[in-house]
């Protein structure tokens, strides 16, 4: 008996190490599958997805709009098709005017394009805090170390202009930012936040209060809770960047009472345009305005919204006090300040009762129309994804989750029935597609802010790339008016041409109500931390003939969408050229 329990005993610990050693192999087989089937995602997402992958459409399908990706799964489609409103007849589109493929992706190709779309966050992006180019910094700062002092967040000292690093953040880089935009001193505060101004904190505090390291130095304090590290910034150094020019903004017809209008003045005889922004700039005003010896100080407003221009002969004589416009013109200067009346911003105290959507296609515009929203209301906006880079600059809804309610709307580049019905209304934003595809191509291979290369304009990714992403910008458009519940429908092309007015219309269809000078202060500060610095000439045309045939034929098929749903067509500049 002994024995035969003795060789059940052996048999078992046996079988233990078989199922052991088995569970273990299969566990490996397992990852290495893994690991394969990620590598060739990404192999597939870095080299495009070639049209013949990305939209094989039956030949019934053929020269119609936007087929039902179901459609794809059934062997005999039938005629009814999806154009991105009510299920119509074929005919409801002329031959002429249809695109010859155009598919929804199914699932597992519209996780392949979010995770080719994210796949350049942080640390891919090339490093800028409002606008300017950085430049690597040494560990060591010469600013004069001021001290500790309170922070309060409601009544800040230091205001005259806002940084945001939360990955990078150094000494250095504040007081650069600082000085670069004629500021006296530069405070830092929770290891990432740099703030800028020409006044002191009133109230000074214990100096270990300030206890938190700098994001990006290492032995470095910037700051605490509540706690800002002051230093006196001085002048950049040789071969430094150099302060921010000032910006002529026009000529414009005088306010009847320049002292009720502007709050600083000052009367200097031989007065220069430097000496006047420099007034200006130390009295932390964004306008220098200049009438003769007379300089005046201040922001736009109502009665000085610098949108009516005059003819710039009549301000010839402004510089004199024997002005031939009799002193009824002015010059106005945008000075290196930063307007901060609308730079505030914050979470929702409580959780939205709307779940609104800011949808767009990917190169259309997302993020300025989040810097504009977030800056009009004073509240964050979400997103569907999370991009470092963003949240490094200041976007914190970045890192918040996108169903928490928090934020004022959500950024979303998805398309499809299930994706658009979890929002009860969006705005949706529609930019010429060849402006997208040309943006989105600049991003994906230099990040927000880079171009890419000639070299990446000329291999066979471009082409690859139209093909996959042109029925995406028309799909994504029919998708959001098949399903979206309310719609806000905003041209990229309009919004930059009339900001104000199509700017208060997001607002109020986002159900908040702002103030007239709030919105002069976003028309002031309307480019935001990611806009390009200006366009990138080319010497070659990037489209081929096929690639606008393509094109054309989608913007045809959206723009006839649009008019079906009573929306505005797309704005005459989409016409195919």
């Amino acid at each position: 008996m002994a024995k035969a329990f003795y060789r059940l005993q052996k048999f078992l610990r046996r079988t233990q190490f078989l199922l052991f050693f088995l569970t273990a192999a299969y566990l490996m087989a397992g990852s290495l599958l893994l690991l394969q089937r990620t590598r060739l995602v990404m192999q597939q997402g870095s080299h495009g997805t070639s049209a013949n992958q990305a939209l094989t459409v039956p030949d019934e399908m053929a020269g119609v709009g936007i087929a039902d990706p179901r459609a794809l799964q059934n062997p005999h489609p039938g005629p009814r098709l999806l154009v991105g409103m009510d299920v119509l007849q074929e005919p409801a589109l002329e031959q002429r005017h249809s695109p010859r493929w155009l598919v929804s992706r199914n699932s597992e190709l519209r996780q392949l394009r979010r995770r080719w779309f994210h796949r350049f966050i942080s640390d891919q992006e090339p490093m800028q805090t409002a606008g300017f180019k950085v430049i690597k910094y040494a560990a060591e700062h010469k600013g004069t170390y001021i001290g500790c002092f309170t922070d309060d967040s409601r009544e800040r000292t230091l205001k005259g202009a806002v940084f945001y690093d939360l990955r990078k953040m150094t000494v250095a880089h504040c007081q650069e930012a600082c000085a670069e935009r004629a500021y006296t001193y530069a405070g830092l505060v929770y290891g990432a936040e740099c703030y800028c101004g020409n006044t002191l904190p009133a109230t000074a505090s214990k100096p270990e209060e300030c206890n938190s390291e700098c994001k990006g130095e290492k032995g470095s304090v910037c700051g605490g809770v509540n706690r800002l590290s002051v230093y006196r910034v001085e002048e950049l150094q040789t071969g430094a960047r150099r302060r921010r020019n000032v910006i002529y903004r026009g000529c414009f017809r005088a306010p009847e009472n320049l002292t009720d209008t502007f709050p600083a003045s000052l009367i200097q005889s031989n007065l220069t345009v430097e000496m006047c922004s420099e007034f200006c700039s130390k009295k932390e005003f964004p306008l220098a305005v200049i009438r003769g010896q007379e300089c005046y100080c201040g922001y736009p407003t109502g009665r000085f919204s610098l949108r009516d221009g005059a003819d710039g002969l009549r301000c010839s004589g402004t510089r004199n006090s024997s002005s031939a416009a009799e002193g009824k013109y002015c010059l106005v200067y945008q000075t290196p300040v930063q307007d901060t009346r609308c730079t505030d911003r914050k979470f929702l105290s409580t959780k939205s009762k709307v779940f609104v959507a800011l949808s767009s296609f990917p190169g259309a515009g997302n993020t300025w129309a989040r810097h504009l929203i977030e800056h009009a209301t004073g509240y964050y906006t979400g997103s569907y994804y999370f991009d470092g880079a963003l949240y490094n600059k200041g976007f914190k809804g970045e890192k918040d989750h996108w169903r928490s309610r928090r934020t004022i709307c959500v950024k979303t580049h998805e398309s499809g029935k299930t994706e658009i019905e979890m929002f009860d209304s969006a705005i949706l934003l529609i930019r010429n597609p060849y402006k997208s595809l040309m943006a989105e191509f600049n991003r994906k291979y230099a990040g927000h802010l880079g171009y890419a290369t000639d070299r990446n304009w000329k291999s066979k990714e471009w082409p690859d790339f139209v093909n996959s992403y042109a029925s995406w910008w028309a799909s994504h458009v029919l998708d959001w008016l098949k399903y979206g519940k309310r719609l806000l429908i905003v041209h990229y092309e309009d919004l930059k041409q009339s900001l104000i007015p199509k700017l208060r219309e997001m607002v109020e269809f986002l159900n908040v109500t702002v103030t007239e000078d709030r919105l002069l202060c976003v028309e002031n500060n309307r480019d935001g931390n990611f806009k390009r610095s200006g366009a990138k000439q080319k010497d070659f045309e990037p489209f081929t003939q096929e690639m606008k045939d393509l094109i054309n034929r989608y913007i045809l098929t959206v723009d006839e969408a649009l008019r079906g749903r009573n929306f505005t067509g797309l704005p005459r500049e989409y016409v195919p050229r």
